[in-house]
């Protein structure tokens, strides 16, 4: 690999900036910037692990409310397949638990 002129503009580039970085944090306002930049990465960490605690109560929040979803919409999705499955078999569909007939038309001859 040959090394050009970009490759070695970057190099330099690169280690100035470090060596301006290593200058500034050596100062006392590059300490304060320091010591903020660890705080809020604390911080941010805490937060984090709290989040990681939090997710199993998330979770199972999740599969109950799934949990009751289904057991609310099955029922209806089982029916209107049963319907659908004796319609194709060319059986009269049975009533509703409300007591209503379902409409069915009957031939005429």
């Amino acid at each position: 690999m040959m090394v050009n002129a970009k490759h070695l503009a970057t190099f330099i580039l690169g280690a100035v900036a470090g060596v301006a970085l290593h200058k500034y944090l050596q100062t006392e306002e590059g300490e304060k910037a320091f010591e903020d930049l660890k705080t809020k990465a604390t911080d941010l960490k805490t937060e984090a692990e709290g989040a990681l605690d939090k997710m199993p109560e998330y979770f199972e929040q999740l599969k109950n409310q799934g949990s009751e979803a289904l057991k609310k919409y099955t029922p209806e999705a089982e029916k209107m397949l049963q319907d659908l499955l004796s319609n194709l078999q060319g059986k009269a569909p049975q009533a509703s638990a409300e007591g209503t007939p379902p409409n069915v038309e009957t031939p005429q001859q």
